[in-house]
């Protein structure tokens, strides 16, 4: 064991030398195209305390020492990790220039280094030696290959343990930024001598008394010196599996990822990350040792973090994205970013001109006394099932930058709002935020959003006007941003909409709630022949050559709609004098023609004055002014005058089958019939009989009907009332 273990040493020593002259001279090219000595560059910044970070490239490792040095590194990161280190020591370069002003650490490092210059050569391995962490200024990142693909969370194995991994997922929880000792320096009550202990993992074992045989005798009592330790900044990041690499009744895969020193702080919640670094093993300690037995936990040293789904605030557009939105200004954009919208699906333009002004957003103003209006544009789709509004919600959610998808029946008012969980690191009790948390500053897709338990559904409430949640569980009393659009998709009530019944009774949800969206569409799948012709020729194309039918130009792509949406949320359009007075006088036009019979989903409020406000700011900034023009305003009251034609149309619907139903109607009808059938203008009152009874009604329901028509003077009665003899047969209907 003792030969393999100095083998391995000596191996170490040659590739540290080797790392050594690969930081000296390797050469690369930088952006005017000229040839430089790249990690020089890199490590004279580090010496004159210009930067702290040093990335190391396994592809400029793999094209200057080899295949074998790369993979080396590779497969024993963490180890390669310190050879690195113990590289970059020995070929570290002055410093240029003058440090401007020394820290606490320079102070305590030149008093520990004249300390060691007069004190007696000690071994490598005396805990009394200056380690060399302590006078390092620099952090080490190793960054994977370019060819490296992503890994799935649930295809990780234990054979990948102290390899450079990379993995993908969404950002779950988000901890505190906390020090976390990496040197911990004890003094010597005794012989005042320092000693030191190096911390590679989260927990270790202090040391009490001095080992230094020189000092005390090792009788010496230690004490930790805080102020001589040397911290870093740690944070831990939870990831979870995105939602396309779940198998069908599986839950999602999730895996703890450490960050330290300048990669803290940089995810949030909600967004999602591609993560690389070291795939390590913590034992379990204290009593969670004792009940887990021989498991560990794993974790992923992170060394590099990707962002792929950058909110709005965060895109910057390259110059050739730049070029293509300055061209687009010219052209109308609302129609084609509503038509490139879902192109596979058919039909619902005015729909996806709804959603699309959702992905812009109105403007939200802060008064001078904190009050807030919101900007964000909430959306609800309802309507019969088989219409697309479950794909239409999964295609926003694609095309946003941040978006979270969830179903109402899935979600509770805790997997919604936040939960309170016990941080695994520090055993407190943390606030989790659920999905419309995750989704602050983007879009909450919520489907199935009628499924919900009451107490669920009245957890948004807040969220759609307030933006905010607020929590009070466990001793935390907090507000949390969920600064969302919320793009709901509710089935009626009985499956299918059903004509016989009122909308109330159809969408079972609260006014109060419905109130608080902006749009309401009511998506009926009526059968005409020629919108089913077209809808199946619409769909046979797309099952046959695996994309949407051509249209008069060609569809936006994702990342250019994305990217145009980002440059017009940087407009904030204003409402000028002439076009509010206009908004007044339309406002108060449609509550004055607002018909009664609508009740609370028809119905006009000082919210539908907002709504309208913010569907016309959002056509403002797609078109690129600063300023809201009446045709704003008109195209956001046509919106709005669709949602509440499609439900009066409804209610219509409900009268006209109302009627049908009616007995007193349903006899009347079928002595029309009958006398239209006859060619006669008289009929026996024993002829209609057994028909009416054949239908379900009852002889007193036609003797009703003989007296209400009788009334009316649309037919005589005989004394008898035996025989009816209509008075004009051609004007006989009602």
């Amino acid at each position: 064991m003792g030969d393999a273990q100095q083998g391995a040493e000596s191996q170490y020593a040659e590739h540290t030398e080797e790392l050594r002259k690969f930081f000296e001279s390797f050469q690369d090219e930088d952006i005017n195209g000229d040839t430089v000595e790249k990690y020089m560059q890199i490590l004279q910044r580090v010496a004159n305390r210009e930067e702290r970070v040093i990335e190391v490239e396994l592809d400029d490792v793999f094209n200057s020492l080899g295949e074998d040095m790369a993979e080396n590194i590779r497969r024993n990161t963490y180890r390669y990790k310190q050879l690195i280190a113990d590289a970059i020591d020995k070929c570290m370069p002055a410093p240029t220039g003058e440090i401007a002003e020394p820290d606490v650490a320079d102070v305590l490092l030149s008093s520990r280094m004249r300390g060691s210059e007069n004190a007696a050569p000690a071994d490598a391995a005396d805990p009394n030696q200056l380690p060399p962490g302590l006078k390092r200024r620099y952090e080490v990142r190793v960054l994977p290959r370019t060819k490296e693909k992503a890994f799935a969370l649930r295809n990780v194995r234990a054979s990948s343990i102290g390899n450079l991994l990379t993995v993908k997922g969404i950002v779950t929880r988000v901890s505190e930024v906390k020090p976390n000792i990496a040197i911990a320096t004890y003094t010597c009550q005794k012989g005042g001598t320092e000693v030191y202990q190096e911390v590679p993992k989260r927990d270790f074992m202090p040391l009490f008394t001095c080992p230094s045989e020189a000092c005390c005798g090792a009788s010496g009592r230690l004490h930790l010196q805080t102020r001589g330790c040397k911290f870093v900044k740690f944070q831990e990041v939870k990831i979870q599996e995105e939602a396309d690499q779940v198998p069908t009744g599986h839950t999602p895969r999730s895996m703890t990822l450490h960050l330290t020193g300048e990669l803290t702080r940089t995810c949030s919640a909600g967004e999602t990350v591609t993560a690389s670094g070291i795939f390590l093993p913590t034992p379990y300690t204290g009593f969670k040792a004792m009940r887990a037995g021989l498991i560990t936990d794993t974790y992923l040293e992170v060394h590099a973090v990707e962002k792929h789904k950058k909110s709005y605030l965060d895109f910057v557009p390259d110059d050739e994205m730049a070029q293509r939105i300055a061209e687009a200004a010219d052209e109308d954009m609302y129609t084609k970013m509503a038509q490139s919208i879902a192109p596979e699906i058919f039909g619902h333009e005015d729909v996806k001109k709804a959603l699309l002004l959702l992905l812009v957003g109105g403007v939200t103003r802060e008064m001078g006394d904190g009050m807030k209006i919101r900007g964000d544009i909430n959306v609800c789709l309802m309507g019969d099932p088989g219409v697309a509004k479950s794909q239409l919600l999964k295609h926003i959610a694609t095309v946003a930058p941040r978006a979270i998808y969830t179903t109402g029946k899935g979600s509770s008012g805790v997997g919604l709002t936040a939960a309170v969980v016990r941080d695994s690191t520090t055993n407190e009790l943390v606030l989790e935020g659920g999905a419309l948390v995750l989704a602050d500053m983007g879009i909450c897709c919520i489907d199935e959003f009628d499924k919900m338990e009451d107490g669920d559904r009245a957890a948004i409430h807040e969220v759609m006007e307030q933006q905010t949640v607020s929590i009070a569980k466990a001793g935390i009393t907090t507000t949390l941003n969920a600064r969302t659009s919320v793009l709901a998709a509710a089935n009626p009530a009985y499956s299918r909409y059903n004509p016989s019944k009122s909308p109330e009774e159809n969408i079972n949800l609260p006014a109060a709630l419905l109130s608080r969206f902006d749009l309401l569409w009511l998506i009926l799948d009526k059968s005409t022949y020629e919108h089913d012709r077209r809808l199946a020729e619409h769909v046979t194309y797309v099952h046959r050559f695996s994309a949407h039918p051509h249209l008069e130009f060609e569809a936006l792509e994702p990342q250019f709609m994305r990217a145009y949406t980002a440059h017009c949320r940087q407009y904030e359009p204003n409402v000028p004098d002439d076009v509010a007075a206009y908004i007044v006088d339309e406002y108060v036009a449609m509550r004055n023609g607002m018909d009664a019979s609508g009740g609370g989903f028809g119905s006009m409020t000082a919210r539908s004055l907002l709504a309208i406000l913010r569907l016309s700011q959002a056509l403002a900034r797609l078109h690129q002014r600063h300023e809201v023009t009446r045709d704003d305003i008109t195209e956001a009251r046509r919106l709005m005058t669709l949602c509440r034609t499609s439900i009066l149309d409804a209610n219509d619907e409900v009268d006209d089958a109302r009627k049908a139903r009616d007995p007193i109607s349903t006899v009347y009808n079928l002595i029309r019939e009958h006398v239209d059938a006859i060619s006669g203008p008289a009929v026996n009152v024993s002829d209609i009989l057994p028909k009416v009874l054949a239908r379900g009604c009852t002889k007193e329901q036609l003797a009703e009907c003989l007296t209400e028509y009788e009334q009316l003077g649309v037919w005589m009665l005989n004394p008898e009332r035996s025989i009816i003899r209509f008075v004009d047969t051609g004007d006989g209907d009602d």
